[in-house]
């Protein structure tokens, strides 16, 4: 299998989480490489995350809503990239069923103008980021694959899933070359404090009630971040257009066992921070709540010869201690 090298991408919704680690991780990997980050600076951005890049010569910022078609369409058209990347979305599950408005908007909308856009363009690919919370829940064992039904159950879930399907509508109609990336849940630097891990990590910090929805037996599948990117762009480079791939570790954490580790880890630092369980706070369960996800990777390992690297174990050390020194 050929590998293909974009020279030129535009990724939007680079400032966010996932966003910022993956232009890092590019130009640590391609360092020649011209990247635009066109991204809209919500409450979620993070422009911190990309300072290492901002005097790179390869590195050019837009500041647009993918909502925007106008501006959209001359950041598109202007730079002519090999590949759009789509990391923009709205992503929190409380913030969905609080108000799904914004989710629709962007997950929905911004996607379809980016589709077209691509199309009208001949953009030579265009990848949809994704999640595995498209797939619904899954019961106490299982995995979720590439052929299962899509079964979303939260306006945040159901936005990404009417995004994909637009995505694949425009490979199947269109003939626009493009794929998608599902994943389970990430972790590493740069993750909003709303997040399950910073938010422990921040409430140990300031010695806060750690909320724990329900009974804390949920289940998710986490990755670092970083094993995130390389998958990424394992499927940008050697993805079959049209194909859509699970990123996942087989790492699955109850929530309140994740909670209940990470306080080990920092009541047991040099830095001892006097947390205890004690912090533990069970409060009432998200409405529709999903169960557990799982999903399996074996696609993009078989096909495309990626395969994660960060142990959990380390790993989750390492994001703790990141955030401590955010603190410092």
């Amino acid at each position: 299998m050929t590998a293909r090298s974009p020279s030129s991408i535009l990724i939007t919704g680079g400032s966010g989480f996932i966003g910022s680690n993956f232009i890092n991780y590019l130009f640590d990997k391609y360092p020649d490489i011209t990247i635009t980050n066109y991204d809209a600076l919500t409450y979620a951005a993070n422009q911190k995350a990309l300072v290492h890049h901002k005097n790179n010569p390869g590195y050019h910022f837009i500041h647009g809503n993918i909502c925007d078609m106008p501006v959209l369409t001359n950041a598109i058209s202007s730079i002519e990239p090999d590949i759009v990347i789509n990391f923009a979305a709205e992503s929190h599950v409380d913030r969905s069923i609080a108000d799904a408005s914004p989710f629709i908007s962007s997950n929905i909308s911004g996607v379809h103008n980016l589709l077209e856009i691509c199309r009208k363009l001949d953009i030579p690919g265009f990848i949809q980021i994704s999640t595995d919370e498209v797939y619904g829940t899954l019961g106490s064992d299982g995995y979720f694959t590439e052929d299962s039904p899509l079964k979303p159950r939260s306006p945040y879930a159901a936005s990404k899933a009417g995004a994909d399907l637009l995505t694949l509508a425009w490979h199947e109609t269109y003939g626009l070359p493009v794929n998608i990336t599902r994943c389970t849940n990430n972790y590493g630097p740069w993750q909003h404090n709303e997040k399950l891990i910073p938010l422990t990590i921040h409430r140990c910090l300031h010695k806060e009630k750690i909320p724990v929805y329900g009974d804390g037996k949920n289940v998710r599948d986490w990755i670092h971040v970083s094993d995130h990117c390389s998958g990424i762009v394992a499927v940008m480079e050697k993805g079959v257009s049209g194909g859509v791939y699970n990123i996942g570790s087989n790492n699955e954490w109850s929530n309140i066992d994740l909670v209940r580790e990470i306080i080990g880890i920092i009541s047991n630092m040099d830095v001892n921070r006097g947390v205890s369980e004690d912090l533990i706070s069970f409060v009432p369960d998200r409405p529709g709540h999903d169960f557990r996800y799982a999903i399996n990777p074996g696609k993009i390992i078989q096909e495309l010869g990626w395969a994660p690297e960060v142990k959990f174990e380390d790993g989750l050390v390492d994001t703790v201690r990141w955030y401590i020194m955010q603190q410092v």
